[in-house]
Parts: C-alpha cells; sequence; structure tokens
C-alpha cells in the first residue's frame, strides 16, 4: 500500500495565516530612510509650506532636483521665510507663477517682502492693501487666482527669490536724483515685514507698483460645459478669504541685479505625489502570482 503524501504547507492552518500575513500593508515609515524634513534652507534663508487647517508644517520630499509638498484642496497655507543672516535681505514670493504681493506675472526684480536680521515672515495670502490679503488655499486649476486670471501653466508651484542688501554707500545730490528715477521705474520699493501683532495679523509683504496696491480683477470663471472638456487634475492656489495683514512700504536697494538664492516647491494632491512615486504608496511582500491560488489539489480535512 503506497503511503499518502504528507500535506502541503497551505494546508496547515498556522503556516497559511503566516503567508497571509505576509501580504499585509508596510507602514510607510518603515520603507523610508531618510525621512522628508519641512525645511528647505539655503545660505540666506529657510523656507517652509505651513498648512493652516492643521496646524502642520509640511515635510518636502525630493525628487531628483525638485522639491514636493503634498497639497490637500481647501485647506489653507502660508510661506514661512526666515532670515539666516544678520543682515536685512529681500524676499520675492511666487505662487503658480503670479507674484504674491503685486499679482504679476512672477520676475525676480519686482516687489517683495524685506526681512529684518534673523527675522522672519509669514505670507498667508495675496496682497491686496497695506492692510488685507486674500487668503492662500489648495484648490484646482479652474478655480485658482492663476487660472482665473489666465495663467494656469504655472499652477502648482511656490517660489522665494532672495536678494542681498546693498551695503550703504555716500550718495552726491546728483547720485541720489538718479537713485529714485530707478527706483520710480522698478515699481517703488519694497516693504518692511512688521512682527505679527495677532493671530489673523499675518507677518507684512511688500509694496506693489505706485497706485497699484489692489491685485488684477479676477475673470470670470469659464462656462460650466467648457470647464468639464478642460478638465485639469493639477492643484493649485485659491483667492480667499479676507485677512488683516499690515505692511509699510520701506528702501532696499538690491546687491545684485539677479537673486543670490533662489527656492521653488513644487505641490499636488496625494494621489498624484504617489503615481509618480514621489511619495511612498503601499508596499507589499514580492511573491510568483498563481492564475489559482485557492487551488490545493485535494479536499482538506475537516476541522
Amino acid at each position: 500500500m503506497q503511503r499518502p503524501a504528507s500535506p502541503s504547507l497551505a494546508h496547515r492552518p498556522g503556516v497559511r495565516a503566516l503567508a497571509l500575513a505576509a501580504a499585509l500593508v508596510l507602514p510607510v515609515s518603515a520603507c523610508s530612510a531618510h525621512p522628508p524634513q519641512p525645511v528647505v534652507s539655503t545660505h540666506l534663508a529657510t523656507v517652509e509650506v505651513f498648512d493652516r487647517t492643521t496646524n502642520v508644517a509640511l515635510p518636502v520630499y525630493l525628487s531628483g532636483s525638485e522639491r514636493w509638498i503634498e497639497g490637500v484642496p481647501g485647506h489653507e497655507y502660508a510661506i514661512r521665510i526666515r532670515n539666516a543672516t544678520g543682515a536685512r535681505i529681500l524676499a520675492v514670493p511666487s505662487v503658480d507663477g503670479v507674484n504674491a504681493v503685486t499679482g504679476e506675472t512672477a520676475a525676480p526684480d519686482q516687489s517683495g517682502y524685506v526681512i529684518d536680521p534673523w527675522g522672519s515672515v509669514e505670507i498667508a495670502g495675496w496682497r491686496k492693501s497695506l492692510s488685507n490679503t486674500a487668503a492662500f488655499y489648495f484648490t484646482d486649476v479652474r478655480d485658482s487666482y492663476a487660472g482665473r486670471t489666465g495663467r494656469p501653466l504655472d499652477v502648482g508651484v511656490i517660489g522665494v527669490a532672495v536678494f542681498r542688501e546693498r551695503a550703504p554707500v555716500a550718495f552726491s545730490g546728483r547720485d541720489k536724483i538718479a537713485s529714485r528715477a530707478q527706483e520710480a521705474e522698478r515699481g517703488g520699493p519694497p516693504m518692511a515685514a512688521p512682527a505679527p501683532a495677532a493671530a489673523n495679523e499675518q507677518a507684512a509683504g511688500a509694496s506693489g507698483l505706485p497706485g497699484k496696491d489692489q491685485a488684477a480683477p479676477l475673470a470670470q470663471p469659464p462656462a460650466p460645459e467648457l470647464a468639464a472638456k478642460r478638465r485639469d487634475e493639477r492643484l493649485g492656489t485659491g483667492h480667499g478669504r479676507n485677512e488683516t495683514s499690515y505692511a509699510q512700504r520701506v528702501a532696499f536697494e538690491r546687491a545684485t541685479p539677479s537673486p543670490e538664492s533662489v527656492i521653488a516647491i513644487r505641490y499636488d494632491r496625494r494621489e498624484s505625489l504617489v503615481a509618480r512615486g514621489i511619495i511612498p504608496g503601499p508596499r507589499y511582500a514580492q511573491r510568483t502570482p498563481s492564475a489559482f491560488p485557492g487551488w490545493t489539489g485535494f479536499v482538506p480535512d475537516p476541522r
């Protein structure tokens, strides 16, 4: 009489349970050797993006030469910039390719925020005047300020261009006149960043062109049927609620015509970042797939 073959491991309840346990999702934290940090640093300044809805500094993920953060639609956020030097610096803020102070298509030679030595500023919205801002919040492209003003190509990126201040020199009367004329051509002086006075009074911002403290009026959103055809899944920044935020104009002469430091941080929804491999997604134990994973070949004994 032929001796029956020993039962396979799959028939043993304990072993089967272990095999199933191996297929459970592994924690992302266990897979990440270098956890992301919330602060981006240069020799002049540090920048972080703070989610005001959850009261958390957003971690920055590296992907090649790019930096990414996860934005949650509907959440308000702020850009925090800290001066890492013992002299004043000028920080020109860009959101979705738009200057957050003047509403112009962003360029480094525009107005920005002057930050005192070792000081900091929190930019929580689009500057509407010397006393008000419209809050930043993550939203879809159609609702973003850039999209509603006809500039949707650069949504999904936050930028800060940083300048040192030129050391003071003695001016003659003629030099002072020439300097003021050049300042007028550049659109007026930037503004100081006063210390925050209250929770809803964000740190200060820079001036725009004379008479242009108000940003450009919002364009009318497209008709619903056109919007459906032009569906864009990217994330942008909206023009949100009005908040009190005081600022004042100050004089600042750049030490160089080009910024000495430029920081760019891109952002998108979590599912998009996971799809791109920027944020680790769920990982499962590896095994060879089977066409009939439930087939054992024989009827098992009853328990």
